[in-house]
Protein backbone atom coordinates (compact mmCIF):
# COMPACT_ATOMS: atom_id res chain seq x y z
CA UNK A 1 0.00 0.00 0.00
CA UNK A 2 3.02 2.82 0.28
CA UNK A 3 4.00 5.12 -2.53
CA UNK A 4 -0.34 4.54 -3.45
CA UNK A 5 -2.91 7.31 -3.02
CA UNK A 6 -6.32 6.29 -2.02
CA UNK A 7 -9.51 9.01 -1.55
CA UNK A 8 -11.76 7.67 0.52
CA UNK A 9 -15.64 9.27 0.90
CA UNK A 10 -17.30 9.58 4.12
CA UNK A 11 -14.23 9.32 5.73
CA UNK A 12 -14.99 11.20 9.35
CA UNK A 13 -16.56 8.10 11.23
CA UNK A 14 -17.70 4.69 11.15
CA UNK A 15 -16.51 2.48 7.96
CA UNK A 16 -14.71 5.29 6.23
CA UNK A 17 -12.39 6.26 9.28
CA UNK A 18 -11.13 3.26 10.18
CA UNK A 19 -10.56 2.11 6.79
CA UNK A 20 -8.41 5.34 6.52
CA UNK A 21 -6.48 4.85 9.82
CA UNK A 22 -5.64 1.12 8.64
CA UNK A 23 -4.31 2.26 4.99
CA UNK A 24 -2.27 5.38 6.85
CA UNK A 25 -0.96 2.76 9.07
CA UNK A 26 0.27 0.73 5.78
CA UNK A 27 1.26 4.08 4.30
CA UNK A 28 -1.01 4.88 1.72
CA UNK A 29 -1.28 8.62 0.95
CA UNK A 30 -4.85 9.51 1.90
CA UNK A 31 -7.56 12.04 0.16
CA UNK A 32 -9.86 12.11 3.16
CA UNK A 33 -13.24 12.95 2.05
CA UNK A 34 -16.65 14.34 4.12
CA UNK A 35 -19.05 17.30 4.76
CA UNK A 36 -17.95 17.74 8.09
CA UNK A 37 -14.62 20.55 8.23
CA UNK A 38 -13.82 20.06 12.21
CA UNK A 39 -13.86 16.49 11.64
CA UNK A 40 -12.04 16.34 8.47
CA UNK A 41 -9.29 18.27 10.01
CA UNK A 42 -9.04 15.92 13.55
CA UNK A 43 -9.09 12.64 11.35
CA UNK A 44 -6.42 14.21 9.17
CA UNK A 45 -4.29 15.51 12.05
CA UNK A 46 -4.39 11.94 13.69
CA UNK A 47 -3.27 10.60 10.55
CA UNK A 48 -0.65 12.85 8.94
CA UNK A 49 1.85 10.88 11.89
CA UNK A 50 1.88 7.85 9.64
CA UNK A 51 1.33 9.60 6.05
CA UNK A 52 0.96 12.44 3.89
CA UNK A 53 -3.01 13.79 4.23
CA UNK A 54 -5.57 16.26 2.68
CA UNK A 55 -8.67 16.62 2.52
CA UNK A 56 -11.83 17.42 0.53
CA UNK A 57 -15.25 18.92 1.82
CA UNK A 58 -18.34 18.11 0.14
CA UNK A 59 -21.50 16.50 -0.05
CA UNK A 60 -21.52 13.34 -2.30
CA UNK A 61 -24.85 14.32 -3.04
CA UNK A 62 -23.88 17.26 -4.99
CA UNK A 63 -22.67 16.43 -8.01
CA UNK A 64 -21.29 20.15 -9.11
CA UNK A 65 -19.50 20.00 -5.27
CA UNK A 66 -18.23 16.67 -6.06
CA UNK A 67 -16.78 17.49 -9.59
CA UNK A 68 -15.23 21.36 -8.56
CA UNK A 69 -13.56 19.56 -5.36
CA UNK A 70 -11.87 16.17 -7.04
CA UNK A 71 -10.69 18.57 -10.20
CA UNK A 72 -9.75 21.20 -7.27
CA UNK A 73 -6.89 18.34 -6.41
CA UNK A 74 -3.27 19.14 -7.42
CA UNK A 75 -2.24 17.31 -10.34
CA UNK A 76 0.46 15.19 -8.22
CA UNK A 77 -3.03 13.98 -5.77
CA UNK A 78 -5.26 12.84 -9.02
CA UNK A 79 -3.49 9.62 -9.35
CA UNK A 80 -5.94 8.02 -7.25
CA UNK A 81 -4.91 4.09 -7.18
CA UNK A 82 -7.56 3.60 -4.99
CA UNK A 83 -11.09 4.84 -4.68
CA UNK A 84 -13.09 3.69 -1.63
CA UNK A 85 -17.16 4.41 -1.95
CA UNK A 86 -17.56 4.68 1.42
CA UNK A 87 -20.16 7.20 2.38
CA UNK A 88 -23.82 6.46 2.55
CA UNK A 89 -26.59 6.59 5.01
CA UNK A 90 -29.85 5.19 6.13
CA UNK A 91 -32.97 7.56 7.31
CA UNK A 92 -35.99 6.24 9.06
CA UNK A 93 -37.87 2.82 9.66
CA UNK A 94 -40.88 2.50 8.30
CA UNK A 95 -43.63 0.43 6.22
CA UNK A 96 -42.94 1.13 2.72
CA UNK A 97 -47.08 3.40 2.83
CA UNK A 98 -45.40 5.55 5.64
CA UNK A 99 -42.17 6.16 4.22
CA UNK A 100 -40.81 9.70 4.79
CA UNK A 101 -39.97 11.19 1.04
CA UNK A 102 -37.65 13.32 2.17
CA UNK A 103 -35.87 10.27 3.20
CA UNK A 104 -36.09 7.93 0.60
CA UNK A 105 -34.29 11.30 -1.08
CA UNK A 106 -31.88 11.66 0.95
CA UNK A 107 -30.76 7.59 0.79
CA UNK A 108 -31.17 7.52 -3.13
CA UNK A 109 -29.12 10.17 -3.82
CA UNK A 110 -26.05 9.40 -1.23
CA UNK A 111 -26.20 5.89 -1.96
CA UNK A 112 -26.69 5.64 -4.99
CA UNK A 113 -26.20 9.06 -6.93
CA UNK A 114 -23.42 10.00 -4.75
CA UNK A 115 -21.24 6.77 -5.47
CA UNK A 116 -21.96 7.34 -9.02
CA UNK A 117 -20.94 10.93 -8.58
CA UNK A 118 -17.73 10.36 -7.10
CA UNK A 119 -16.89 7.51 -9.59
CA UNK A 120 -17.46 9.47 -12.45
CA UNK A 121 -15.24 12.52 -11.58
CA UNK A 122 -12.05 9.69 -10.53
CA UNK A 123 -12.77 6.88 -13.06
CA UNK A 124 -11.30 8.93 -16.02
CA UNK A 125 -7.66 9.12 -14.44
CA UNK A 126 -7.75 5.38 -13.55
CA UNK A 127 -8.97 4.78 -17.06
CA UNK A 128 -6.37 7.35 -18.66
CA UNK A 129 -3.72 5.39 -16.30
CA UNK A 130 -4.90 1.86 -17.52
CA UNK A 131 -4.80 1.35 -13.50
CA UNK A 132 -7.03 1.68 -10.55
CA UNK A 133 -8.85 -0.47 -7.52
CA UNK A 134 -12.36 1.15 -6.65
CA UNK A 135 -13.77 -0.01 -3.54
CA UNK A 136 -17.78 0.30 -2.69
CA UNK A 137 -19.19 -0.29 0.29
CA UNK A 138 -22.85 -1.90 -0.14
CA UNK A 139 -24.32 -3.71 2.31
CA UNK A 140 -26.32 -6.99 3.49
CA UNK A 141 -29.23 -5.09 3.23
CA UNK A 142 -28.42 -5.60 -0.38
CA UNK A 143 -28.47 -9.01 -0.42
CA UNK A 144 -31.61 -9.47 1.84
CA UNK A 145 -34.35 -6.98 2.26
CA UNK A 146 -35.73 -6.66 5.70
CA UNK A 147 -39.09 -5.63 6.75
CA UNK A 148 -39.76 -1.47 7.13
CA UNK A 149 -36.35 -0.85 5.11
CA UNK A 150 -37.16 -0.98 1.29
CA UNK A 151 -35.97 1.90 -0.13
CA UNK A 152 -32.63 1.51 2.18
CA UNK A 153 -32.06 -2.12 1.09
CA UNK A 154 -32.87 -0.98 -2.66
CA UNK A 155 -30.32 1.47 -2.61
CA UNK A 156 -27.72 -0.66 -1.39
CA UNK A 157 -29.03 -3.40 -3.82
CA UNK A 158 -28.43 -0.70 -6.81
CA UNK A 159 -24.67 -0.26 -5.02
CA UNK A 160 -24.51 -4.21 -5.91
CA UNK A 161 -25.32 -3.86 -9.35
CA UNK A 162 -23.42 -1.02 -10.31
CA UNK A 163 -20.34 -2.72 -8.51
CA UNK A 164 -21.20 -5.31 -11.18
CA UNK A 165 -21.64 -3.25 -14.12
CA UNK A 166 -18.26 -1.58 -13.18
CA UNK A 167 -16.23 -4.13 -13.29
CA UNK A 168 -17.24 -5.63 -16.87
CA UNK A 169 -16.64 -1.81 -17.84
CA UNK A 170 -13.51 -1.29 -16.22
CA UNK A 171 -11.43 -4.55 -16.23
CA UNK A 172 -10.43 -3.68 -19.83
CA UNK A 173 -8.61 -1.05 -18.93
CA UNK A 174 -6.92 -2.81 -16.05
CA UNK A 175 -9.17 -1.58 -12.79
CA UNK A 176 -10.36 -3.69 -9.98
CA UNK A 177 -13.55 -3.59 -8.73
CA UNK A 178 -14.34 -5.05 -5.06
CA UNK A 179 -18.35 -4.64 -3.45
CA UNK A 180 -18.14 -5.35 0.22
CA UNK A 181 -21.39 -5.83 2.07
CA UNK A 182 -21.17 -5.25 5.69
CA UNK A 183 -23.42 -6.59 7.93
CA UNK A 184 -23.72 -4.56 11.79
CA UNK A 185 -21.08 -2.72 13.14
CA UNK A 186 -20.16 -0.11 15.96
CA UNK A 187 -20.68 3.10 13.98
CA UNK A 188 -22.81 6.55 13.90
CA UNK A 189 -25.22 4.70 11.42
CA UNK A 190 -28.10 3.60 13.66
CA UNK A 191 -28.05 7.26 15.35
CA UNK A 192 -28.70 9.31 11.84
CA UNK A 193 -31.13 6.65 10.85
CA UNK A 194 -33.29 7.18 13.52
CA UNK A 195 -32.94 11.46 14.01
CA UNK A 196 -30.37 11.31 16.84
CA UNK A 197 -32.96 9.09 19.28
CA UNK A 198 -30.17 7.32 20.83
CA UNK A 199 -32.59 5.20 22.34
CA UNK A 200 -33.85 3.84 19.67
CA UNK A 201 -30.25 3.40 18.07
CA UNK A 202 -29.01 1.32 20.66
CA UNK A 203 -31.71 -1.25 20.23
CA UNK A 204 -30.37 -4.07 18.33
CA UNK A 205 -33.21 -6.21 17.30
CA UNK A 206 -33.74 -8.67 14.73
CA UNK A 207 -32.02 -6.89 11.77
CA UNK A 208 -35.11 -8.13 9.22
CA UNK A 209 -38.24 -8.55 11.16
CA UNK A 210 -38.14 -6.30 14.22
CA UNK A 211 -39.54 -2.65 13.32
CA UNK A 212 -37.17 -1.54 16.33
CA UNK A 213 -33.89 -2.91 14.91
CA UNK A 214 -30.28 -1.27 14.57
CA UNK A 215 -30.37 -2.60 11.03
CA UNK A 216 -27.14 -3.74 9.15
CA UNK A 217 -25.21 -0.95 7.07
Amino acid sequence: MQNRTALITGATSGIGQATAEKMAQLGTRLILCGRRTERLEEVKQALSQYTTVTTLQFDVRDSKQVADAINSLPDTWKNIDILVNNAGNAHGLSPIQDGDINDWDAMIDGNVKGLLYVSRAVIPYMVQRKTGHIVNLSSVAGKYTYANGAVYCASKKAVEAISEGMRLDLTQHGIKVTNIAPGAVETEFSLVRFKGDAEKAKSPGDYRNDEKNNCPA
